[in-house]
């Protein structure tokens, strides 16, 4: 292989970037893969939750020896006061046994799993390397500058998947700064705990899972939520909320991820656990608007670097994964023709408007905006909903009727009628 000239160069080796350098490879295609960390997963972080399915579309039988850590069986949701908790959870074993919809996963390994099978199918992956810019000739780029000595390397189409805060594309001009409102700060932190003593606590079996999204007192009226997965032997627990927010309360992040750990309903879960790693990323949640240009001459892009994260169902490294192997295919297709031009790579945003990606995106195109206006009510209907609980499972010589009264002064009290028919229409509208 030249180090001068390759026919692809994929700038990021997270799912976005080792997708499309794992369908290239497998093609055929000579592939460099850079990343700066010292391997791939070494700067990757989410929550931790990963759709097997986004493997299978790759190839049939790819996730099977995947190191996910335990398969969810139950989703709950949970509204969070200062004492209490109200909630809904789904628990189905239609997916134990043979069938994966949903697992927990810890990015450090997943992603030099998946990095190794790019190496396995040809690609060439180089680490500790960072890219500073891009090279353009005659309005197309050609290739890539790095911080290495003698570092510039070129090639006939650059992926572009090195994350939310694309160096590339703000030197492209393509993308404007993310905004502080349609962006999530998240820390996550993750627990040792014995295999038996998580499976106690959360009725489990084997490789079940379970994971936990929390709204109300986690986030302290901030829009945004917290969540809880379990791993084999650890416990991930973490906090998102949007950046505007978190600059106008003035919060530290941190401690209010301490304060969530500490809450009486979450403390015990966590009791004995040995903390193992603290990691913080940021999130793109602007959601379709906030989509890029995402191909031109020489290049097209991938992954969280073209926003493409679906906060109302808690995707993104599968809508990663699809996206980085969409992106190899007008590649390959360009290949073919031997034209790399913005013409011929226009292919990547027609695949992409077709596939559930972009649909979904679509289809939740008003959530943002809802959030925007909104975010008091992930505080306040939590509260809401503990406060009618509580007063109904009391038992004090107080009639039924004049207990659903006292519910209705207190909860208009605290959003009216009018706001709450205004918060249900705006929500309808974001969701449809």
């Amino acid at each position: 292989m030249s180090y001068d000239k390759v026919e692809v160069i994929v700038v990021g080796a997270g799912p976005a970037g080792t997708s499309a350098a794992y369908c290239l490879a497998r093609a055929g295609v000579e592939v460099v893969q850079l990343e700066r960390g010292k391997h791939a997963g070494s700067k990757s972080v989410m929550g931790g939750i990963f759709y097997p399915n986004a493997l299978e579309r790759l190839k049939e039988g790819l996730s099977i020896d995947a190191p996910f850590e335990r398969r969810i069986i139950e989703q709950k949701i949970w509204g969070l006061t200062s004492d209490a908790v109200a909630g809904m959870n789904y628990r189905d074993y239609h997916f134990s046994g043979g069938r994966r919809n949903a697992c927990s996963v810890l990015r450090a390994k997943f992603d030099r799993w998946f990095g190794k099978k790019a190496e396995d199918a040809g690609s060439m992956l180089i680490t500790e390397t960072r890219v500073d810019d891009l090279l353009v000739e005659n309005g197309k780029v050609v290739g890539v500058r790095t911080d290495r000595p003698d570092g510039d390397l070129r090639a006939d189409v650059v992926v572009i998947a090195d994350g939310v805060n694309s160096l590339l594309l703000n030197k492209l001009g393509i993308r404007k700064k993310p905004s502080t409102g349609h962006t999530s700060a998240a820390v996550k932190e993750v627990i040792g705990l014995p295999r038996e003593k998580i499976e106690e606590r959360f009725n489990l079996k084997g490789d079940e899972g379970v994971a936990i999204e929390i709204v109300g007192e986690a986030t302290k009226g901030m829009t945004g939520i917290g969540f809880l997965y379990t791993n084999t032997e650890s416990i991930s627990i973490g906090i998102g909320v949007m950046c505007s927010d978190l600059k106008e309360k003035g919060l530290p992040l941190y401690d209010v991820l301490e304060d969530l750990k500490h809450h009486p309903v979450i403390k015990p879960l966590l009791e004995g656990g040995v903390p193992l790693e603290y990691l913080a990323h940021l999130i793109p949640e602007g959601g379709y608007y906030e989509v890029p240009k995402i191909y031109g001459n020489g290049f097209v892009v991938a992954g969280d670097a073209a926003s493409l994260v679906n906060a109302a169902h808690r995707e993104g490294s599968n809508l990663a994964v699809e996206s980085g192997a969409l992106a190899a295919e007008a590649v390959l297709q360009a290949r073919k023709k031997g034209d790399y031009s913005e013409n011929a790579l226009r292919l990547y945003k027609e695949l992409l408007d077709e596939s559930f990606v972009i649909k979904d995106l679509k289809k939740y195109r008003n959530l943002p905006k809802f959030a925007d206006g909104h975010g008091e009510a992930f505080f306040a209907y939590p509260e809401m909903v503990s406060i009618a609980a509580r007063e109904m499972m009391t038992v004090d010589g107080v009639t039924k009727r004049e207990k659903q009264k006292k519910i209705l002064r207190a909860l208009t009290k605290r959003r009216s009628i009018a706001k709450m028919a205004s918060d249900a229409f705006a929500l309808f509208r974001g969701m449809l």
